[in-house]
């Protein structure tokens, strides 16, 4: 079951863990819908998921800005993609990500920028106070 709630986190660490913890019960087919401003966390969260889904650290999952979607293998195939540098819905749908939908673990970086409703898990990051983090799930 997919926890609902915020969530604070005090540090990058428990970010990272707060994204590892989540994606252990993933079954292979998620869709994670992460929201927030630049430099909220963003990316350590989706590091998390990476590990939870047993993608070696090694395998140099960062914030695929330049290459919009980044693919790793772990225990179910991880479908890495950032919308930060798109404009408008026919930017998105090129890339053609929609199709990895139901298939593999799929993680949108700036989910917010979609211009068509998609179902999944989302996750709302907000800055606090220095390293703390308000994190917002709902499945």
């Amino acid at each position: 079951m997919i926890p609902s709630g915020i969530f604070t986190t005090r540090s990058e660490e428990e970010t990272f863990q707060l994204g590892r913890d989540l994606a252990r019960g993933f079954q292979g087919s998620e869709t994670v819908l992460l929201v927030g401003d630049l430099g909220a966390g963003k990316t350590v969260f989706a590091k998390g998921i990476a590990a939870g889904l047993e993608i070696d650290e090694e395998s140099g999952v960062c914030s695929p800005t330049y290459t919009l979607i980044n693919i790793h293998q772990g225990r179910c195939s991880l479908y890495h993609i950032d919308l930060y540098r798109l404009e408008g819905a026919e930017e998105i749908a090129d890339l053609g990500w929609e199709d990895f939908i139901g298939r593999a673990v799929v993680v949108v970086e700036w989910a917010e920028k979609l211009p068509f409703p998609i179902e999944g898990i989302r996750v709302a990051i907000e800055v606090e106070e220095g390293d703390t983090r308000r994190i917002s799930i709902s499945a």
